[in-house]
């Protein structure tokens, strides 16, 4: 006979963890206890020596799906004799490690029970289990009990406590377990706030089949819900809600349904249909759907939890689902705030009496190479964390402004937030600033160390400046574009040095100019700039973000080329001559707007990006490429586009197709990162290449530049885990940090 205690850290609370213990317990005949602790779970078992071998060596390997094991650390302990095998109550230690698990979709066998008019839950939409249900929209506090859950205002009934306690049964100490008769309930209310009698659900499918705006509270936040068939109901909700172009995303039945607007490759029906049901960015099958985006794909997601599936149904079999907010705050959660901000928007409220604890935008993602390549990492994914080195010190990385996050490091473990928003307003500095303290409670971490970025304007850096002096604590400030590098390093386990090829709108550079397309080669510790782009004059500064035009003036005139019919031309010129508010950018998303207005594509821009997403969707199959010409600048090896601009203009005006010139400014940009790449390798003899930034959200790079570079002899790496753009960067902020060890950080 033997004793072990054994401690398992992970995601190993609410994801079925203690009842799996219980089953492989017994079929190994072994008695002690197990108890959730602040750490993860604790077991203390006794048995024949060949059997706890037997159940160390079956436990990783037939744990639940949803459960993730980082480490068992076993030891020999005093016979203690138990004579029966117990689950006890949790044990809060003073230092907790626990891992949580995210918001999981509705499970096939909860579905299965839910459309079984003879199952007691029969309909029910808030139907769980261990394997699905709310997880990090709910949680207050660990250890993970019901008692430190939005669940803890619903008593369970007798069926259902019964359920808790079988160890036989899949629901056995499911936090947010519950039925008709004991759980939150459904509330229809229309646009007045006044509550209507009846089948609820019923009441808000009737609403939407008849072409109104329903306003549905979910795991994370609300969405605005209407019926993607019709048009003018989509430009209805967007005047509403004041988005004139920005894409909608769309809920689906199911995958044969989303086949009907979109081209679904099995990968792609293989995430929608997995577990975490991200938001899928798929390619448009056919014409005809402006109203939902006016690029080439569609977001698509399928139903995630167990109200949305009572939507569909009497004909309705697609629905426009977009977040229920207003312009650049973040999204609604509660119920009366929901009646109040939405009021005049929807026309009717789907509401539940469970509260959400955590906001949790949805995830957003293409397929690349089999697996998610992030826009926005959130609901489905978040808060499981990154793995990293072991870290010496308790670090908050403040991460940037636009789609901003941030991430807080503890041993080997980096959490990174689920999706903030554009730090622009109160609003979202206030959900930001919360976020971290909710983080910081739930995982235990006191920042013994802040790093943020190099911009001294950015909310963020404010924050983390403002918190570095009151607490006393040290603060490094990062270039942007090397912690892009750094988080693209830290997705994929790297180390040492390398070249990190950064593409992105604009990032404040060491010298004090706009960066953005920009070849690095460094580590953690540090980085040198070995290319970029011919800088670009932006005339009005910020407005040539939004107002491309300025931005072709700008290229149309270094390039030699006539100006004549570009908006606003003369007052341009003169802006110019004088200098006013003209700095110099070197974005790479500063290129793409100025080749998308010259193409006629995008002259001003009504959300972030949209030049330079229109430009990729224009973009066909043509392999032709303009002149590339490098030249070199004290060292750094610039991409001189003017060249590319003349014939750019030549072309159109000889009336070559706008899809061919689209492509062609595409693979020119791969084949000038290519030969910049090839001389830099040469120089310093790295050969692994990370790719990061913005900019590589484009598809059309991405299926093209990783081979161009790979036929080169190099080694490439893009993003898995986290998203390329400004809302990985924390990551890299927080593993540059984590480098100077015990250094102080300045």
């Amino acid at each position: 006979m033997q004793t072990l205690e054994i401690k398992i850290r992970g995601i190993v609370q609410g994801v079925g963890f203690r009842p799996f213990i219980h089953r492989l317990v017994r079929e190994h005949a072994l008695n002690g206890s197990i108890r959730n602790t602040s750490s993860g779970v604790t077991l203390n078992l006794e048995g024949e020596e060949e059997q706890l071998a037997a159940f160390l060596r079956e436990l990783p390997e037939k744990a639940p799906p949803l459960a993730v094991i980082e480490e068992i650390h076993t030891e020999e302990t005093p016979f203690q004799g138990f004579s029966c095998f117990q689950i006890i109550d949790s044990e809060r230690q003073a230092e907790r490690n626990t891992l949580i698990s995210p918001d999981i979709g509705i499970c096939p066998d909860c579905l299965r029970e839910m459309s079984d008019p003879k199952d007691r839950r029969y309909r029910f939409p808030f139907i769980n289990c261990t394997n699905c249900g709310p997880r990090f929209t709910i949680i207050e506090d660990v250890p993970y009990d019901r008692a430190k859950t939005s669940m803890k205002a619903f008593p369970m009934c007798p069926d259902c406590d019964r359920e808790y306690h079988d160890i036989e049964n899949r629901r056995y100490h499911a936090q947010p377990d519950c039925c008709p008769v004991c759980g939150p309930s459904l509330q229809y209310y229309d646009a007045a706030g006044l509550p209507a009698a009846g089948d609820v659900a019923a009441l808000a499918r009737a609403a939407l089949t008849e072409g109104k705006i329903v306003a549905v509270k979910g795991l994370g936040g609300f969405h605005l819900a209407c019926r993607c068939d019709d048009a003018s109901i989509a430009e209805r909700l967007r005047k509403r809600k004041q988005r004139d172009e920005k894409p909608f995303a769309v809920m689906c039945r199911d995958t044969e349904t989303a086949r009907v607007i979109c081209h679904v490759s099995r990968e792609e029906e293989r995430i929608l249909n997995g577990a975490r049901k991200p938001i899928v960015l798929l390619k448009k099958k056919r014409q005809g759907m402006e109203h939902l985006s006016e690029n080439g794909r569609i977001g698509v997601m399928l139903p995630y939890t167990p109200l949305h599936h009572l939507l569909f149904g009497d004909g309705l079999d697609m629905l426009i689902m977009t977040s229920a907010n207003l312009s650049d705050t973040p999204i609604v959660k509660d119920n009366e705030a929901a009646v109040e901000a939405l009021r005049g928007i929807a026309d009717g409220f789907l509401m539940h009496n469970r509260r959400i604890q955590t906001r949790c935008d949805d995830s957003l993602c293409w397929v690349l190479d089999g697996h998610e390549y992030f826009a926005r990492r959130s609901r489905g994914y978040v808060p499981q964390p990154v793995t990293v080195p072991e870290q010496k010190r308790q670090i908050l990385a403040c991460g940037a402004e636009q789609k901003a996050s941030f991430c807080l490091g503890k041993g080997e473990h980096a959490f990174l937030s689920q999706h903030i928003g554009d730090l622009k307003n109160l609003e979202t500095l206030e959900h930001y600033e919360r976020q971290i303290r909710h983080f910081e409670r739930l995982f235990d971490i006191h920042p013994q160390a802040l790093v943020c970025d190099l911009h001294p304007d950015y909310l963020s850096t404010r924050y983390a400046q403002e918190r570095a002096e009151e607490e006393g604590l040290p603060l490094l400030q990062v270039q942007h574009h090397h912690a892009h590098m750094a988080a693209c390093m830290a997705d994929n386990g790297l180390d040492g040095r390398c070249l990190g090829l950064v593409w992105d709108g604009t990032g404040l550079g060491t010298d004090g100019t706009s960066w953005g397309g920009e070849l690095l080669a460094g580590d953690y510790q540090g980085f040198e700039r070995l290319g970029s782009i011919r800088p670009i004059v932006l005339p009005g500064g910020d407005r040539a973000v939004k107002e491309p035009y300025r931005v072709a003036f700008s290229l149309l005139r270094e390039a030699g080329c006539r100006t004549e019919g570009i908006r606003d031309a003369e007052q341009l010129a003169r802006q110019t001559d004088a200098g006013l508010n003209c700095p110099l950018s070197t974005g790479m998303g500063r290129l793409f707007d100025g080749v998308s207005a010259i193409l006629g594509i995008r002259e001003r821009c009504s959300y972030e990006g949209q030049a330079a997403i229109l430009l990729e969707a224009a973009a066909g199959e043509d392999e032709g490429a303009y002149p590339v010409i490098l030249e070199d600048d004290g060292g750094i090896l610039r991409f001189d586009w003017r060249e590319m601009i003349r014939a750019i203009v030549k072309e159109k005006e000889t009336g070559t197709d706008t899809a061919v010139s689209a492509a062609r400014f595409m693979n020119t940009l791969i084949e000038a990162a290519a030969l910049q790449l090839e001389a830099a390798a040469k120089e310093t003899g790295l050969k692994r290449v990370v790719l990061s930034g913005g900019t590589f959200q484009n598809q059309v790079l991405m299926h093209r530049l990783p081979a161009r570079l790979e036929a080169c002899g190099l080694t490439v790496y893009h993003h898995r885990r986290v998203s390329c753009n400004d809302e990985g960067l924390s990551l890299g902020q927080l593993r540059i940090a984590a480098a100077r060890g015990e250094m102080p950080l300045s």
